[in-house]
């Protein structure tokens, strides 16, 4: 809760007394007590909503005692009427909180001031949840009331007989009623009463009046499994996704032969009622509930929270997320008045919510269809945009954006519709995935068996496993088409502003008291994202430092806290095979030291720069066709692995784990390779949605043959099981996909079969040998990186290649001077003229002088930490540059032109020669 009001007022929590206590029960009443200091301030401030009201102390009483005093007197003010307990009006809940004590005297649930649950003038139960109370009760002073018990933990309780609820009639009934007497006090008080109670909440808008039974429910039944499984029914098949994926079932693609598909849900709330219920309450003119349910849903919030946290079975009421459900369907819930307090601490409630619920609650989602979803997902956005802009000076070393509860909360609540976009999207199929499971866990225990040869490895640090993930059984990776795309849930705003050190920090110090965006890695961008495993990166780094230097004192030896290669520029393949090999097979855990490249001959100091250009040049090498490793298509300018290769598996190895340590030292690559492999990378298989990818020409062809439905493709193909291909060497070679292939035709029934297998035989089992070893080099470097749970494979193609877009407007713009020039020196402003003049070539070139690489680093060119330096007055000296700084030094020519010619100069031959 912040400290000041929006309006600059002293808040009355901020002044409310809290001694510090070990015991649950301390924590409630001081809640508790806190809670109803806010509602006497809501009543001083806001007032009831009722034009007429009678209250003193109410501010929407003509006759207002305070009406001159400013709000930090009415802070002070709101202390002193809860001690004297006055008269709380209608719509503004009453904070009696109730606890567990032992039953004497036939009083139960005896509140700290001696008062029982006070009963409205309606005979309604006041307080008939733990801390949250019944809107419109007017406590009769010094009168105890007898009433049943009705602790916090109260979600699981018998309902009090006369406990409110609503449906579309009553909404109907009260908006009625409230237009003939022209008095809207009915309304304002059974919606504050309605949903500042949780049990009344859950009773409301069940599609069926028997739901509205005060029949206690059972506490240990919780929702079977099978009541969910229709979820994952295929109602309405999608031919292309084939037998690796299993489509979405959503309100949008059930047939017209489901009956109750919401039948089928774990909740048992009357949508299409509840929404034609908020449309008639949104109708009405100047909305007099407003204020009320504001304040209800914050009583409602802090209620859950208490639950939540102190009572660890209410996750058990089959009726739970229907809470959930209706408030989340309030069309104004995003709208300013909610934005401040009521939807803030809404999300913080349900980012509480036990995981078994959660889980209910992403399968109710999924089933609402893109578009609805898409609205919640808005929502969620726009109140943590709207909290950073509010909040603009604020973020700091002293405030977090992590420390804010309304920020934490809408990402919690977003976690939510994320996995329901997942669940309710086209994943994997269970076959595919549990061939993936053991093919994965064959790769690892081949690496531990070969790395116990050199040194035994480390026990590998596993990565937390996301708990909603866990109890749905859904990992991202494994979706292949989201109901909402990811790109949607990344918060530019947030990424703006975060604190990456801060939250790395709390990831790995105080994972369960501190909140992290890094299990939240949603709403970060990639930039943001590589941060975080930069700074993962660095931490391992240092970690090997110390183990070496601490090896040496014990051991003896020479220290060596880095990964030095020494390679000659012509023999750069042969150099680094040899050394990394050698490194792996002695101690595998020298790969993730930090890298320092040398070339035989040459002076210079590696800070980045050298192994900048050591990269590129064995890329270059390596990647040539005419080395055989990889076979370049024309028709995609991507290469793809050479099934016919003659090279060892060593040297396959060897450039996975030039992949690995680019990534590892944040090297950007010229490598053009299709999206399946870094899938593969990340433990998946290639499937055929994965083939236009590598051969578009055969994978249409290999639609054409899906999507015909003639009873004569026998005929019309004349196609069986076996398929011919050739080699680099232009040689004619034929392959069984199956047993007896030659024998077997192409048929309707069997056509995706036969497309399944040609799709696995081109980007799997044909390049089994070479892939696996390129896998095996790659996890040599990240297999403890948190590579695989942060980044998707098109993130990581980023990671390795860089940004596609060239934006030199955004380098300009993030550019630094030194050595005497500014923006608005004159060899500045012509050296920017003839760079936005430049062809893509040379400004690559330009690129690959002044920085060793050629490639947009993550996060685009704004992201460069880019230097002009004055390098003299003008002179015929070509320009220089120090690629490890990303320093271009400039001497300060004359004229436009005289810069235009010595700049390209430099740019066009400067391998190993201007760049320092």
């Amino acid at each position: 809760m912040n400290p000041t009001n929006q309006e600059g007022g002293l808040h009355p929590a901020s002044v409310c007394p809290v001694s510090g206590s070990g015991s649950d029960q301390d924590e409630m009443k001081r809640q508790a007590a806190a809670q109803l200091i806010q509602n006497y301030y809501m009543q001083l401030t806001d007032g009831c909503g009722d034009s007429d009201c009678d209250n003193l102390t109410c501010a929407s009483c003509p006759d207002f005692t305070f009406k001159s005093v400013d709000r930090n007197k009415l802070a002070l003010q709101a202390i002193s009427l809860s001690r004297e307990r006055a008269r709380l009006c209608d719509g503004i809940p009453q904070k009696y909180a109730k606890f567990p004590v032992q039953e004497t005297g036939g009083q139960q649930g005896v509140s700290p001031s001696g008062e029982g649950g006070s009963r409205s003038n309606d005979g309604a139960v006041a307080g008939v949840s733990g801390t949250s109370g019944r809107g419109g009760a007017k406590v009769k002073q010094g009168v105890t009331t007898p009433s049943p018990s009705s602790s916090v933990s109260s979600l699981s309780s018998k309902p009090v007989e006369d406990v409110h609820f609503l449906d579309e009639e009553k909404v109907s009934a009260l908006i009625k009623e409230g237009q003939t007497t022209g008095n809207w006090h009915r309304l304002i008080r059974t919606i504050g009463s309605v949903f500042s109670n949780p049990e009344s909440l859950m009773q409301s808008f069940h599609t069926s009046p028997a739901s509205h039974s005060t029949t206690e429910p059972d506490p240990d039944k919780d929702i079977d499994d099978t009541e969910t499984e229709a979820m994952h029914v295929d109602h309405s098949p999608v031919q292309e996704c084939g037998d690796d994926f299993v489509p979405s079932v959503s309100a949008g693609n059930l047939s017209q032969g489901d009956v109750n598909a919401q039948a089928d849900l774990p909740c048992s709330v009357d949508m299409d009622s509840l929404h034609r219920a908020y449309s008639q309450l949104l109708s009405l003119p100047d909305l007099p509930f407003q204020g009320p349910l504001i304040n209800a849903l914050i009583s409602l919030s802090r209620a859950l929270q208490m639950d939540f946290k102190y009572h660890h079975s209410v996750d058990k009421h089959p009726n739970l997320i229907n809470i959930f459900v209706i408030i989340m369907e309030y069309p104004n819930l995003h709208s300013p008045e909610y934005l401040e307090a009521a939807f803030p601490a809404f999300c913080k409630a349900l980012g509480l919510m036990p995981v078994s619920a959660q889980a209910r609650l992403v399968k109710v989602w999924a089933w609402y269809g893109t578009q609805r979803l898409t609205e919640m997902l808005h929502m969620l956005q726009q109140l943590i945009t709207v909290r950073i802009i509010n909040h603009e000076g604020r973020w700091g070393r002293s405030f977090q954006l992590n420390d804010d509860e309304a920020i934490s909360g809408a990402c919690s609540v977003m976690k939510v519709v994320y996995y329901a976009s997942l669940y309710g999207g086209v994943h994997d199929s269970p076959e595919l995935l549990e061939v993936e499971k053991r093919m994965n866990e064959a790769d690892m225990q081949n690496m531990a068996m070969e790395g116990a040869i050199g040194m035994e490895p480390k026990e590998q640090s596993q990565p937390r496993e996301d708990p909603l993930g866990k109890e749905l059984g859904i990992v991202p990776l494994n979706g292949r088409k989201p109901m909402i795309a990811a790109e949607e849930f990344v918060n530019e705003p947030l990424n703006e502003h975060i604190d990456i050190s801060t939250d790395y920090a709390y990831y790995r110090s105080e994972p369960e008291s501190k909140f992290s965006f890094m299990v939240h890695s949603f709403v970060l961008n990639t930039a943001s994202k590589h941060m975080l495993m930069y700074f993962d990166n660095r931490i391992r780094m240092l970690q090997e430092r110390r183990t070496s230097l601490l090896q040496t004192i014990m051991n003896g030896g020479p220290p060596m806290p880095y990964l030095r290669l020494q390679v000659r520029r012509n023999h750069v393949v042969e150099d680094a095979l040899l050394h990394l090999e050698m490194r792996a097979m002695e101690n595998p855990a020298d790969l993730k030291k930090q890298l320092f490249v040398e070339f035989e001959n040459e002076q210079g100091l590696d800070e980045g720069g050298v192994s900048k250009e050591f990269f590129q040049l064995i890329v270059e090498e390596l990647f040539n066709p005419d080395f055989g490793m990889f076979t370049f298509n024309q028709e995609t300018q991507q290469f793809w692995f050479n099934p016919s290769s003659f090279e060892t598996e060593s040297q396959f190895i060897l450039i996975g784990i030039v992949l690995g340590l680019a990534i590892y030292n944040s090297c950007i690559l010229h490598v053009q390779l299709p999206m399946v492999t870094y899938r593969k990378l990340l433990g998946k298989k290639g499937v055929f949605g994965d083939l236009m990818d590598v051969e578009p020409t055969l994978a249409s062809s290999l639609q054409q043959i899906l999507d015909y439905e003639g009873d004569d493709m026998e005929d019309v193909f004349m196609q069986t099981f076996r398929i011919g291909f050739q080699d680099i060497f232009v040689n004619s070679i034929q392959h069984d996909l199956k047993e007896g292939g030659g024998e077997i035709f192409l048929t309707q029934r069997n056509k995706r079969e036969f497309v399944d297998l040609y799709a696995d035989f081109i980007l799997n089992k044909s390049i089994e040998t070479q892939f696996r070893a390129f896998k095996k080099g790659f996890l040599m470097v990240t297999n403890e990186s948190p590579l695989r749970y942060l980044f998707r494979p098109d993130e990581v193609e980023e990671l390795v290649c860089g940004c596609k877009e060239y934006d030199f407007c955004a380098l300009e713009q993030s550019t630094e001077y030194d050595g005497g020039f500014s923006s608005t020196s004159q060899s500045v402003r012509h050296f920017w003229e003839v760079v936005h003049e430049f062809s893509d070539e040379d400004k690559k070139r330009l690129l690959q002088f002044t920085t060793g690489c050629d490639r947009v680093p993550v996060g685009g060119l704004s992201k460069l930490k880019f230097i002009i330096a004055r390098n003299g007055p003008d002179s015929d000296k070509l320009p220089t540059s120090h690629t490890c700084f990303n320093v271009l030094l400039l001497p300060d020519y004359s004229t436009k032109e005289k810069l235009k010619e010595r700049l390209l100069k430099a740019v066009t031959y400067s391998q190993g020669f201007g760049m320092l």
